[in-house]
This record gives structure tokens, sequence and C-alpha cells, in this order.
């Protein structure tokens, strides 16, 4: 894969008269090299279902005069650029209109997507209906008349659907409709089904050839699901209702999945479908630093006008970005994460709920706390190799079932520690906790919220003291000491707030009567008392992160790799090429602020100064150097840990640790 890709939406209305009128093959090429793009995903077929070529399997756009996807290609083929194919698979609006009854229906038999027929939007198409069978052939046209570099297939996934195909599937198999639970094999089926014959529509022409088949996001534990891609691209437009927090811990998880993995941005100031919308550069510089710094290649989202001619000012915006990329490729590739710790998500560990379809709070509270306490982490499964990591977490969620109490007793027998919190460490059965952590359980708190008591100061600067009460306002567990050593403990209020008892405006103050430990440490590891990281994803309050941060620090202890002076904002990894003999550790700094009712964006990219760093090693090191200035800078290297200081850090700088 490369690591310059635009991903060119081409969404046209069949109302919009000229498409393509303006498109010049010379005007294409010269944005493609503005931009410094080496690889770009061109439209075969649009949501409104029409075809930008001469077609058999499907009908072109009614104002389309040209063949633009052969032009597209060849002009970009023709200067080194590669094109991926991109046909949306579940959605057709044409379609819409003449086949109905080939749409995913609800429970109630409405159509999914847009309300209904009078709402401007999308209707999703059921893969359990003929409907199949076009876009596979809408597939091998293209596969078989064109020359492209890759397939690109949106809008698929698992997709709960009660559409008479479905319904006649499901009767003929013996199971109710009416039961949701019994119905889930049906649409997984439906969906392998789906992905087998649209991957063999086009490998059994061009073995080998890239297919990717995108929902928006790869489910952490679904292994299964990721395989039926040859590559993962991770859309995560920060902007876009997916957040600042979504990347990293989408493509911590990824890139353990031994794939190619894209980090899919966007140029918009908000979302797809945005016409006239700008990021500030910096903000495009960040962003593709950030897949840099997770291993992911980069592709950033554009959207072609109707009349085919490129926006100047969007590969004036997309070239400042990729013209540092392009010089940073050389240590970014075929790269490896450094990681002290793992983190199993509540949706790797199936225990997501039903609304939480991209970021469970529990997952979002943790990355969040670990990018800004600069921890090396990887996102993990249930299938995934513990033992390579001093801590694993388990957040809030995790109940214990006996295959998992097994692996987790393996882990901790190897030398591995647990930091669990909330439900996290608790027997399904509620019969206690499955791993020892010095502590019996005796239920949920009654008192919401509560406070939290530690023994122990944190870091100097810090807001954590010791004998404070901390307002913890998520659920919390009530337990008693059973050897444990006890880090802190829980204070209730004196009372539950309700209409004949309150006090103040929020809630009701702590009793300072102890109510029992709030974190302990046993022979597991850590346990603290409440649902810690959603609390941080809800309220962010710095002493629930600074609690985490000295949890894993007693953790860890001297297998600490990295200790860096970067401020919360910053983020850092430490990525390993393996056929270079060298680890890449990079540093990244950028405040996103609030415009507008929600949209958060970077602009200000202020630069930090005398960053320092220290680097626990498994061997020697030659040399440290900037990259890609080719700067030496001085260090120390004395037992096993390297010293350095970052002169500067501005936006993204990378420190390469060449070994002998």
């Amino acid at each position: 894969m490369r690591f310059r890709q635009v991903h060119l939406d081409f969404h046209t209305s069949e109302a919009i008269p000229g498409i393509g009128a303006g498109y010049s093959k010379q005007q294409f090429q010269q944005m493609l090299q503005l931009g410094r793009v080496d690889s770009i995903t061109v439209f075969s077929k649009c949501h409104h279902g029409w075809a930008y070529h001469p077609s058999k399997a499907n009908r072109i756009h009614p104002y389309l005069t040209f063949d633009l996807l052969g032009a597209q290609i060849e002009a970009a083929h023709e200067i080194g650029v590669k094109t991926p194919v991109y046909l949306s698979a579940g959605l057709d609006e044409k379609l819409t209109r003449e086949r109905p009854e080939w749409l995913i229906r609800r429970r109630n038999e409405q159509t999914a997507g847009a309300p209904d027929f009078m709402t401007p939007g999308w209707h999703p198409f059921c893969m359990n209906s003929p409907y199949l069978d076009v876009l596979v052939s809408q597939i091998e046209e293209v596969v078989t008349g064109y020359d492209a570099d890759g397939i690109f297939l949106d809008i698929v996934g698992i997709r709960e659907c009660y559409c008479h195909h479905c319904i006649r599937s499901a009767r003929e198999r013996g199971i109710d409709p009416r039961d949701k639970a019994a119905m889930l094999p049906l649409w997984e089926e439906t969906y392998v089904r789906y992905t087998e014959r649209t991957n063999e529509a086009v490998h059994k022409h061009k073995p080998g050839l890239p297919v990717f088949h995108n929902g928006g996001h790869i489910p952490q534990g679904r292994r299964d699901l990721a395989g039926r891609n040859t590559h993962l691209e991770l859309e995560s437009l920060p902007t876009g209702g997916w957040g600042y927090d979504h990347f990293p811990l989408s493509a911590r998880y990824a890139q353990g999945l031994g794939m190619p993995v894209l980090g899919m941005t966007g140029k918009f100031h908000t979302s797809w479908g945005e016409f006239g919308g700008y990021k500030h550069p910096n903000a495009l510089r960040y962003e593709t630093a950030l897949s840099l710094a997770n291993g992911a290649r980069c592709s950033i989202g554009d959207q072609l006008h109707p009349d085919g001619l490129m926006d100047e000012a969007t590969y004036r915006l997309i070239g400042e970005a990729y013209r540092e990329v392009e010089a940073k490729e050389a240590w970014c590739a075929e790269t490896s994460n450094i990681a002290d710790i793992a983190l199993l998500t509540v949706e790797a560990a199936g225990f997501a709920k039903e609304d939480e379809r991209r970021c469970p709070k529990p997952d979002q509270g943790a990355v969040r706390m670990l990018l800004e306490g600069n921890w090396l982490f990887d996102v993990v499964d249930l299938a995934s190799d513990w033992n390579r990591y001093a801590v694993l977490i388990l957040p809030d969620r995790i109940r214990i079932d006996a295959a998992l109490e097994s692996r987790l007793a393996d882990y901790v027998g190897q030398g591995g520690r647990l930091l669990a919190t909330g439900q996290s460490g608790l027997r399904n059965d509620d019969s206690g906790f499955a791993l020892d952590f010095g502590v019996r359980w005796v239920g949920t708190n009654p008192y919401r919220p509560d406070y939290w008591v530690p023994e122990h100061d944190s870091a100097a600067g810090s807001v954590l003291s010791a004998g404070t009460g901390y307002v913890v306002y998520a659920e919390g567990q009530q337990i008693e000491a059973a050897g444990a050593t006890v880090l802190g403990r829980r204070e209730n209020p004196y009372f539950n707030r309700d209409v004949f008892h309150f006090c103040s405006h929020r809630h009701t103050p702590n009793s300072k009567q102890s109510g029992g430990p709030g974190m302990a440490e046993g022979a597991a590891g850590i346990y603290i008392a409440w649902d810690i990281f959603e609390d941080y994803a809800e309220k962010g309050s710095l002493f629930l992160r600074e609690t985490v941060s000295y949890a894993l620090g007693r953790l860890l202890g001297a297998r600490r790799t990295l200790v860096v002076s970067l401020p919360a904002q910053g983020i850092t990894t430490i990525q390993e090429q393996p056929g270079e003999n060298r680890w890449v550790h990079h540093l990244l700094y950028a405040s996103p602020v609030r415009r507008g009712q929600s949209v958060e964006i970077i602009e200000d990219i202020v630069p930090l100064h005398q960053i320092s760093a220290r680097v626990k090693t498994d061997r020697p090191v030659q040399n440290v150097y900037l990259a890609p200035q080719m700067t030496d800078i001085a260090f120390e290297f004395d037992n096993g840990v390297v010293s350095y200081t970052v002169p500067k850090l501005e936006c993204h700088q990378m420190v390469v640790l060449q070994f002998g």
C-alpha cells in the first residue's frame, strides 16, 4: 500500500447536469502532484446508484457523456499514482425506487436508513436479496474492464433485517423471526456470504487484488470479520462524528492484527458530503502524523465537484500534510508497536452495549487516560497473546467466565499484572472475584455518587493528595479487605439525593466515615472499585487519571519502557523497524479546540522545547538522531536505558534509536 492516498467521493445526483464537463487530464494530474498523492480511490458507482463509466451491469449517470473512471485511471497511472476503485455496495438510491422489496426492513417493516421515502437520504439494501447478484456483476465488470489497483466496497456490515427474504430464510430453517437472538446467526451468515461472493468476484479475475469492505469502524474482537479484507482502512474523521479519541483506539487494535493499515481522515471542516469545507492545514499535518505514529499509512477524504474539476485549494491543503509524510516514509514502513500495557476493551471482550457503535465509554476513557499519561499500549482482544505485556487492563465491565478466568490465571502465573475496575474481575454468577486482588466483593454500592479518598500523594504538581475526598459519579462496587494492600478508601455521602433528602445544588457531601476500600492491591494486581474509565470519558476529572497513573506506575515499576516529559495533550509511541534494526520514537503535540456547537478542530500548533525522554531497551544504542532531519542528538546509555532530549517538537517529531 502507498502512504499518501486520497479517497475521492463522488456521490452525484441525477438532477445535476454537466457531470464531468470540466474534467481535464492535465488538471487532474496537476492536482495529484500538487497534493503529493500517490494513490487515489476513484468511483465506479456512487450512493445514488449511477455508474461513472459505460456499463452493462449498471447505468451510466444520465448527464455523463464519457468514461470518467477510465480517464481518471489512465491519467493517474501515467504519473505513477495507483487507483483503487470504489463501488457503493450497501446503497443504490436509483434502485431503491425500482426494487424496494430488496431493501433492509426494520422489525416494524419500515425501510432502514432515511426514515421514509419523502426524506432526503439513503436506504440500504439487504444482501440476502437478489441485490447481491446485481452488485457482484457490477464488481466483475470493473475488475475485468479496468486496470483497478484495488476494490473499495462501502456501507456494509452485519445488518439487522426483517425483509421478506430474511423472514423466509428464517422460517425455512425453523427460526422464529420474533426472537432477535435466534436471527443473529442468519444476519451473520448473510454478511459472510456477501464477502465470499464479492471477494470471489474480484480474485477469480485478479488474484490478490486488494479488497476492503467498509463499515465505518473495525469491530474489536471480530478477527473473522477483519480477515475478510486484504487490508484495513480505519475511517475516523475527527470532526465527522468519530472524535480525536477514536483513531488511536482503533489503530492500536488494528496494527496488532498483522494486516496493512490505512488511517482515513478527511479534508472537510465537518464530514463527508461537505462541499466548500476545509480543515486548517495544521489539522491534516497532525492527523496524518498520528497515522504514521500508529503504524498506519494515510488516506484523506475529498469530494469531487459534479463538473469533474479537482479543487486546487483542497490539493494545496493536502499537499502541506503529504509533503511531510513523503519525507518520513522510510522510518514508517514495516513497523510493529512497542507496548508495556494491553487494554482489553469492553468492545473486544463482548460487553459493549447495543447503542455503543464505535467507542464504548469505558474504552474511550481508558484510551484517553493512556494517551494523556504517555503510556505505551496496545488494544487487544481475547485471541491476543497477553504474555507480551507487563500489565493487562480490564476496564469497568469485563465480567469473567470460566474460559477467561483460566486465561487470566495463566497470564498472572507468568508474571503479568492486572488493573481491573468496576465490575471487571467479577465472575458472571456474582460469586465474587475470579482473581486474587486481596478483597471480597460485597455488592454494588447503593450510594451514587460517592467519594474516593487516596492514601497516597501523586506526582508533584498533581491534584491528587492523600486524605482528600474526591467525588466519583460512576457506579461503584462495595468491597472488603481480605489480605490486600489497601491504597485508599471509599467514603459514602450522608444519603442519596432525592426529593425529601437533598443538600445544596448537586449531591450530598461525604460523611467522612470509611465505606471500605476504594483501591486495593493483591497477588493478581490492583482493583479500583468504580467504573473509573467511563467516569473519565463523561466527566474528565483529573484525579481519576492520576489514580490510574499511580496504579500503573506501581504495577509496571522498573519494567516501564518510556518516560517522557510531554504534556497531557501530547501523544507518543515507539515503533520498531526490525528490518532496519531500529526503534522510532514518535512525539506529537496539538490541542483540539471547540468551534461552533460540537466541532473539535486543530488550528494552532504550539512548539514545545527540550522534551526529555528515557527509553529502556533490550540492546545497546549506537546512535540517536532526529528524522527526517538526519540530525544527531546527544544521548546517554546506562544499564539498558538511553536518555536524550528532543530540542524542539513542532506538531510531530521522530527520534530514531539505531542499534548496533
